[in-house]
């Protein structure tokens, strides 16, 4: 029996089942987690039924409350004694519910831990409203009238259809809104500021032309005279958006009176069908992907940080490429192979398991402090004392990742000429062409897989940077995106928005944690699906490139 097992493991058998089962615990965990992220980001935006019941704890008054049931958890008698919870229960652990009971602005708190023993004459009242506000969170009450410049115009059952059309005509107005604050005053702001550096370098430059500075002069009064017209127009909808209001009553009673420019979104989670639920569900996760975000990033769109993101990843991808690629054929078609090189390898190496802040700390002084400062001193001075480059922006922040992720591109493309045969580049010596040539025309081609693999791996590592990002550029929230209408269209000294760095401000930065905790999974798994996207346009390209020369390579 033991020489029969002493057989079995020396065929290798017990090896290859272990590693089998090694791969497969991994890919379990992956996708389980991938299954989890999915589940509790995309089911926040499921519309979820709103529960009325009465809650009474003993020896104190009952309680009407309102709210949608976000999470149940077990909890001990001893823990709820220690927190001043002085209850009787036949049980030593009592189920609790964590209600999102919205009305902020009312309440003091969206959200209350009730004990469930205590809940009562729990139902699902049909007439209940949710209204997404662009502040205070949600609001949940009973629809009692609509107002127009704060007279009655509805208070019966056809309120809520009312309600509807006017919601409708408020969206419009506030695209309008939107469309001349951010474009086209944008613009108008972003001209004058350009004039008025003009200005300024004429003065730095002692030049005091009549002709220059009347241009500048004429640019400016017709710009003005835009704005103010602009101005008006805004002054025009903002009275037309603020004409209607609704009241509706919340769970103590008290009758609200809310202003419609304040909703983003307004349902009947009790009286919907799975359709009507299901528009609710794509309506918000759309507003996810490509709204901007409101409540300190708690609620709304990460629209920014999705575009901050892959214009980040595409900038660090065509700096980092030609930098790791000409290292590489130096090192392996040019330099005489010795001690140097061998040192310079494992200082390559050595690069790749650098922690990244210390590439963020490098970024910081380098790019940001010398070489940034130094370029607003000899190209931006009319700018001065507001810095142009010599602050962090997308620009650094691209590079910083091509540093920390340029080891990778080395070693993959070294590893990628290295494998192709000598013949190949004899034999075109031998027709006549020059090293140069032979390079070019047939050694990078037939590399281009591995600098395509060394590629994609440098994208996935610096698709999930958050730590030097946070010294080099990233931010909170940035009102301007890095690419635009206006000349010259991408603006790299600009600092942008970032998914990583938005799940650890979500996540740990947020004053309200329980609503934003469903944020930072579904703003993860959007983060994740990106890398993917990333990866396998990349692996695309790679895979057609090996096809293309596979048969040169035979």
């Amino acid at each position: 029996m033991s020489k029969t097992i002493k057989n079995w493991f020396d065929s290798g058998t017990p090896w290859i089942w272990l590693n089998a089962a090694a791969v497969s615990l991994s890919l379990i965990m992956v996708f389980g987690l991938l299954i989890m992220i999915a589940v509790r980001g995309m089911g926040h935006f499921w519309p979820s039924p709103v529960i009325e019941f009465d809650y009474t704890l003993p020896g104190k008054a009952s309680q009407r409350v309102v709210g949608e049931i976000n999470e149940t958890a077990e909890v001990s008698l001893e823990v709820l004694h220690e927190a001043g919870i002085e209850i009787e229960y036949d049980k030593p652990w009592v189920t609790r519910h964590l209600i999102k009971t919205g009305n902020r602005d009312v309440l003091g708190s969206d959200f209350r831990w009730l004990l469930a023993p205590y809940m009562s004459k729990q139902h699902l009242p049909q007439d209940i409203v949710v209204l997404e506000r662009r502040e205070w969170g949600n609001f949940y009450g009973y629809l009692k009238s609509i107002k127009q410049n704060g007279q009655i115009v509805s208070n019966d059952t056809r309120s809520w259809d009312e309600l509807t059309e006017r919601l409708n005509r408020v969206e419009e107005i506030q695209e309008q809104i939107r469309d001349i604050e951010k474009h086209k005053i944008g613009s108008i702001n972003y001209e004058l500021e350009q004039l008025r550096l003009d200005r300024r370098q004429l003065e730095l430059n002692n030049n005091k032309k009549p002709q220059a500075l009347n241009r500048i002069k004429s640019a400016e009064d017709v710009f003005k005279q835009q704005f103010s017209e602009l101005q008006t127009e805004l002054a025009s909808l903002y009275q037309e958006i603020n004409r209607d209001q609704l009241v509706a009553e919340i769970m103590d009673g008290k009758q609200i009176e809310i202003p419609l420019s304040k909703i983003v979104r307004a349902y009947k989670p009790n009286d919907m069908s799975v359709l009507q639920r299901t528009g609710v569900y794509l309506s918000r996760a759309w507003e996810f992907i490509s709204d901007e975000p409101r409540e300190a990033n708690t609620e709304g769109g990460i629209f920014p940080a999705i575009f901050g993101t892959v214009m980040m990843v595409i900038i660090m991808s065509i700096l980092v490429t030609p930098f790791g690629v000409v290292t590489a054929v130096y090192m392996r078609e040019y330099a005489k192979q010795g001690a140097v090189i061998r040192i310079i390898r494992i200082a390559v190496n050595n690069l790749a398991g650098v922690p990244s802040i210390v590439y963020g700390i490098f970024g910081l002084g380098f790019f940001v402090y010398f070489l940034g400062g130094n370029i607003d001193q000899l190209f931006y001075p009319e700018a001065l004392p507001a810095p142009t480059f010599g602050t962090p922006g997308i620009l650094w922040s691209s590079l910083t990742l091509a540093i920390l992720t340029v080891p990778v591109v080395i070693v993959a493309t070294e590893e990628g000429l290295s494998r192709i045969p000598r013949a190949i580049r004899e034999g075109s010596l031998a027709l006549g062409a020059t090293k140069a040539e032979t390079l070019w025309r047939t050694v990078l081609p037939m590399a281009t897989p591995a600098m395509m693999t060394g590629l994609i791996l440098a994208v996935a590592r610096a698709a999930g940077e958050v730590a030097p990002l946070m010294l080099v550029g990233v931010v909170k929230l940035a009102p301007s995106l890095p690419l635009d209408g206006d000349f010259p269209f991408l603006h790299l000294e600009r600092k942008f928005m970032h998914l990583g760095f938005h799940i650890y401000d979500v996540g740990f930065q947020s004053p309200n944690v329980e609503a934003s905790r469903p944020l930072v999974y579904a703003t993860a798994l959007l983060l994740v699906i990106i890398i993917i996207f990333l990866n396998l346009a990349a692996i695309w390209i790679r895979n057609n490139l090996r096809e293309k020369y596979k048969a040169l390579e035979n």
